[in-house]
């Protein structure tokens, strides 16, 4: 039998706490399975107590970053504001390339995920509970509307408004202060200031606040960590973090704890895509070694190939295959200087052109950057260009040269991560594979067009679904014939001045 045969009979070693194996049909079908319990201790022990277990849980935050829930709860908590209630957001807009997890926690059960919501809601004391989505995502946005109905219905929301929020398809959505702007009826560009600073609303303190009539966050000045403020933070936290909060709750920290890592307790839910023989989206131990969830989900390498490197989405540096044993931990991927992310994972194989891949996460991260941040804007298209053109063949060594110096200054008065992504995955690649890229500048190796780096649309039937269209977007967030030349920031707020005057 050969080894891809004896690997499709192989047990598939992974958990269900959180991504059902099977979809959860209707609020009473969960409640029957054992779920509302979380919210029933949360509402009999109070927030102390809740704040205790989900601190000593160690539940990381899910969205990339892996931030302790409980520090986060507590702080949002500490800053509630004396005049306004705070607000609770879940952060659904997954657009990672190579992620397609929270849409899948989404489809097969939304209800873990608002109970995991309502009760950090009692918890910090918001009176506001808003599922923010992309206006893509219909599948989605059915089964969370039909969701919030059911819940309402049984009473499980009593003071607390529910709502779901459709937002734009721009990458920076998906940032946690974008995401609070675009609900605030403004475009999706990063603020200065974090949410437990700022909240889903902007509240003007006198009528000469000078963000009154403001057309983007290029023109609020969010308050800074220390100032003081009136405006009521917010807890804006991912689809998988707050889906694991009820069981915490019913179960225990330590029950939690018994699968993962000590630094990285608990499962985290994986995609992967790529040159292998599947596509899909399974749950894991964290700590469970990267290979292992690569040849589950992704089954192994085509036949006749073998894998050269792994990208988590466009966040983290490249790693090479050979690294591919590496536990899936924040801590075993900071130990190699780079990151676990969404646990969205694009698997490369010896029929890749690593130079081809750098191009397109530069091309992607360069169209998606918003340009409040010259620098990110300008640098990065610039970046973007250079790398298309080793891509083409069409380089020179000065080119080569010319890119070291623009990822020295891509990343200057950065608001958000996008500029220390564009830098720190493209560097990655640069030292990974520098023979590939003097390969093209000499002219040995064939021309190639940038790989399309893009979000998932689906995963049907084992293989992605890619939103090649992204491929044609301007970096002014149009799908116009030409560039305008303008960034999103700039392009977006003179069409505001234009409406107001």
């Amino acid at each position: 039998m050969r080894r891809v045969e004896r690997d499709r009979l192989r047990p598939m070693p992974t958990v269900t706490r959180v991504l059902a194996l099977e979809p959860v049909p209707t609020l009473a079908d969960y409640v029957a399975g054992g779920g509302g319990r979380g919210l029933e201790v949360a509402t009999r022990t109070g927030p102390d107590a809740v704040l205790e277990v989900v601190t000593a849980s160690g539940l990381g935050g899910r969205g990339g970053a892996g931030f302790p829930a409980g520090r986060k709860w507590s702080t949002v908590r500490s800053l509630n504001s004396p005049v306004y209630p705070s607000a609770v957001v879940v952060n659904a807009a997954e657009g990672e390339p190579g992620s397609f997890k929270d849409r899948s926690i989404l489809r097969a059960n939304p209800y873990h995920v608002l109970e995991g919501a309502l009760i950090a809601a009692r918890t910090v004391g918001a009176d506001r509970l808003i599922i923010g989505l992309k206006h893509t995502f219909t599948p989605e946005i059915e089964r969370v509307r039909r969701a919030l109905d059911e819940v309402r219905d049984a009473g499980w929301a009593e003071g607390i408004a529910l709502s779901y929020f459709e937002g734009p398809s721009e990458y920076l959505y998906g940032e946690e202060t974008a995401l609070l702007e675009t609900i605030d009826g403004r475009y999706p560009f990063p603020r200065i200031a974090p949410p437990y600073r700022r909240g889903v609303e902007e509240v003007l303190e006198s009528p000469s606040d000078v963000t009154a009539n403001s057309a983007s966050a290029a023109h609020v000045e969010m308050a800074a960590p220390g100032g003081e403020s009136f405006a009521p933070p917010t807890l804006a936290s991912n689809v998988e973090t707050l889906a694991n909060v009820p069981a915490i709750l019913t179960e225990g920290a330590d029950w939690f704890r018994s699968v993962g890592t000590d630094e990285s307790p608990g499962t985290i839910v994986c995609t992967i895509t790529g040159r292998t023989q599947r596509h899909g989206v399974a749950e894991f131990p964290m700590g469970t070694p990267l290979r292992e969830v690569v040849e589950t989900i992704g089954i192994g390498p085509e036949d006749g190939h073998r894998f050269t490197a792994l990208l988590s989405g466009v966040s983290n540096p490249i790693l090479p295959a050979e690294l591919l044993d590496t536990p899936m931990s924040h801590e075993a991927m900071h130990a190699l200087a780079t990151g676990l992310g969404t646990g969205g994972f694009i698997v490369f194989d010896d029929r890749d052109d690593l130079v081809a891949v750098a191009a397109g996460v530069s091309r992607f991260l360069a169209v998606e950057s918003c340009g409040q941040c010259t620098p990110c804007k300008q640098d990065g298209l610039a970046l973007s260009r250079l790398l298309t053109q080793v891509s083409r063949s069409d380089a020179t060594d000065d080119d080569l040269e010319a890119m070291d110096r623009l990822l020295d200054t891509v990343t200057n008065s950065a608001r958000c991560n996008l500029a220390y992504q564009q830098h720190d995955v493209v560097d990655s690649i640069l030292e990974l594979f520098l023979d590939r890229f003097q390969d093209h500048v000499t002219e040995a190796a064939p021309a190639l067009e940038p790989e399309p780096i893009v979000p998932i649309l689906d995963i049907v039937d084992g293989r992605a679904v890619l939103d090649v269209h992204q491929t044609s977007k301007q970096p002014d967030w149009t799908f116009d014939a030409e560039f305008s030349g303008q960034s999103p920031a700039d392009r977006l707020d003179d069409h505001r001045a234009h409406e107001t005057l």
